[in-house]
């Protein structure tokens, strides 16, 4: 007998309505059989020629401040940011949906997924991935393995991460621990949330206005003032690192509450979306708070602005 969420049949038709979820698909080399993505699933490379089922209702272009103010209307009106094609849906067919109920800013929650299939008549299980910490983020390649019947493949994975995540502590381990206050947004500052103060600590550094598993939140400049921080990280949630680098310079470095050292990175590659490459965003603020500790970062992670 087959435990339930365990496919016999391993060639399932797999819909991903998150970009983490597609990356951890991919990871699990099951590219073969995702049918369709996000318009934001852009990692890797090849999940840009899959179908496109789900929209954003945001402006494509827009300030920060404006986007905090259409989202925060959109999430009090109780009206979804992000719009399904149900006819592709319905045609595609999906066996498996993987979506999330985390964030309502990130992906379509799946309430509205189940309520969309509802609709449509697809039996498809959906999948909802939820992760608060690092740990939970590989719990989750272990979640979309066992739905697509490949756990063998996701205990590899995830021993090949957490080996790396491993080396990160050892190459950091009797380093002076600089405080880093991890900025997701610029106007209004948010602090970073979730599994993003873990990844601070992992790379020796001490997280402040922000604890590990909590989400992230609104937080004022004065209280970044006063929490006086050696580094700010800034990752601005949706941004990769030239346009995170812009804001900094045009919003951030003339700011005179922060005062310390300010370094803009890739944040929707290592550090928004939860996937396997969080463990990059690790190495990535290792090299940062650390130079030459760690070696093995991704080129392009970060840049240094003071």
């Amino acid at each position: 007998m087959v435990s339930p969420g365990v496919r016999q049949d391993l060639e399932v038709r797999i819909l991903s309505l998150l970009p983490s979820a597609t990356e951890i698909v991919y990871a699990l080399g099951l590219g073969d059989q995702l049918i369709g993505v996000t318009h934001e699933c852009d990692w890797p490379p090849e999940a840009r020629s899959v179908r496109v089922v789900s929209h954003s209702a945001l402006p494509p272009v827009a300030t920060p401040a404006e986007v905090d103010r259409l989202v925060s209307a959109s999430v009090g009106d109780g009206e979804p940011i992000y719009r399904l094609d149900v006819d592709a849906i319905r045609e595609l067919r999906p066996d498996i949906v993987l979506s999330q109920d985390l964030c309502a800013v990130c992906a379509v929650p799946s309430g509205h997924v189940n309520a969309a299939l509802d609709v449509l008549g697809c039996r498809a299980e959906v999948v909802s991935l939820d992760p608060s910490s690092v740990t939970e983020v590989l719990e989750c390649v272990r979640q979309v393995a066992r739905a697509a019947g490949v756990e063998d493949r996701a205990t590899a994975l995830i021993g090949m991460l957490e080996a790396r995540l491993a080396a990160v502590r050892a190459a950091v381990a009797g380093l002076e621990r600089p405080r880093v206050f991890a900025l997701e947004w610029s106007d209004p500052p948010f602090n970073g949330g979730h599994w993003v103060p873990e990844m601070i600590e992992t790379a020796g550094g001490e997280s402040v206005l922000g604890n590990p598993g909590v989400p992230s939140a609104r937080v004022t400049w004065q209280d970044i003032a006063h929490a006086a921080p050696d580094e700010v990280v800034f990752m601005p949630c949706g941004y990769d690192l030239d346009a995170a680098a812009d804001e900094a310079r045009r919003s951030l470095l003339a700011r005179p509450e922060l005062t310390g050292g300010l370094v803009a990175v890739h944040a929707n590659a290592y550090f928004s979306r939860p996937g396997p490459r969080l463990v990059d965003g690790v190495e990535v603020l290792a090299a940062a708070l650390h130079p030459g500790a760690v070696r093995t970062a991704p080129a392009g992670g970060f840049v240094r602005l003071r």
